[in-house]
């Protein structure tokens, strides 16, 4: 049992049960089929894009820029498909592709200029939501092609292609991070990267790699925002970065670095859309639930701050009761 709830994952799947059966006890609409499949729809774009939030995280960075690339992104891919007469699929290659430069352009900035990650990003969260503005005169573009809306809500044996895509790249977001040597360079850039120039790392390849690997799962994440919505918009995604970075650390990766876990973001992804999605159902106002995302954020990053502060007070309270346990055991041995 001490092994078990040792794992990266228990404690953030514990607090995701915790918040569902919380709202749960709020609306009886929760559980109903069809609010199950619309959470399921919820999660995958939130998801996608943590799992890049997590890898720069644990590479000891962070990235502010995802939400404001997507709607840069969808923008592109609606004008290649509506205006532009690019075809259906090299538009997707060439979407993705566009993901994985922005985030290179933002890994060699920070890698290579040596401009902090959180300057750079927080340019970049400015300056693509600018560039997408330049497109179709500031207007979305509605109804970008027929061959969009099934990417997003298509089925597969009856299963949702969101639920799909999420296990398909977080199986092999976990396997990268865990299985490569790519991924335990991230880890040990983010845990010392001075130690892990010693070692051998390229340390600034290493961080040019977790951007770039960022920038594409943003991509992905607008290709899918674009196929829901059937339309590309500037004013997409405003937010989704900070969703993204509140479901990492809700899922134990750490802002100092070096730490972290793809299925437990996961589950960060889970308790945040299901925060959201009880606020909705519960006819919560826009405006308070701005107020509980960034409440939540704060705890998130606080408890990873004083993990070292609770874990001490955790044990000074249950040493007592240890103690007491052991007197009465003597006890009954004696008697």
């Amino acid at each position: 049992m001490r092994r078990v709830l040792s794992l990266p994952f228990v404690g953030p799947g514990i607090a995701t049960l915790a918040v569902a059966l919380l709202v749960a006890s709020t609306t009886d609409r929760f559980l109903t089929p069809g609010n199950l499949n619309n959470l399921a729809l919820q999660v995958s774009i939130v998801a996608l894009v943590a799992i890049g939030s997590t890898v720069v995280i644990i590479a000891g960075g962070i990235d502010l820029s995802p939400g404001s690339a997507i709607a840069l992104l969808t923008m592109l891919l609606a004008m290649m498909l509506k205006f532009w007469g690019f075809g259906f699929w090299p538009a997707i290659v060439l979407a993705l592709a566009a993901g994985a430069a922005i985030g290179a352009i933002n890994g060699t900035i920070t890698a290579y200029l040596r401009i902090p990650p959180f300057i750079t990003t927080l340019a970049g969260l400015s300056a693509y939501r600018g560039m997408a503005f330049m497109f179709n005169n500031g207007s979305p573009v509605f109804e970008a092609s027929d061959r969009l809306e099934p990417l997003f809500y298509g089925r597969l044996l009856g299963i949702p292609l969101p639920l799909l895509y999420i296990v398909l790249f977080f199986a092999a977001a976990h396997w990268l991070m865990r299985r490569t040597r790519l991924g335990r360079s991230i880890y040990a850039v983010g845990g010392n990267a001075n130690a892990a120039r010693l070692s051998g790392i390229k340390v600034h390849r290493v961080q040019l790699y977790a951007f770039t690997l960022a920038g594409l799962m943003a991509a992905v994440a607008a290709v899918l925002m674009a196929a829901r919505l059937n339309s590309g918009s500037p004013n997409y995604g405003v937010g989704l970065e900070l969703q993204a970075i509140a479901a990492a650390v809700i899922g134990g990766a750490s802002l100092a670095g070096g730490r972290g876990d793809m299925v437990a973001t996961l589950f960060g992804a889970l308790t945040v859309t299901i925060v959201q999605n009880g606020l909705n159902l519960n006819a919560v106002a826009t405006s308070t639930q701005n107020v509980v995302i960034g409440v939540i954020i704060v705890l998130a990053v606080g408890i990873d701050m004083w993990r070292g502060e609770l874990s001490r007070t955790l044990v000074w309270a249950i040493g007592p009761l240890r103690l007491i346990r052991r007197e009465r055991q003597k006890r009954r041995k004696a008697q």
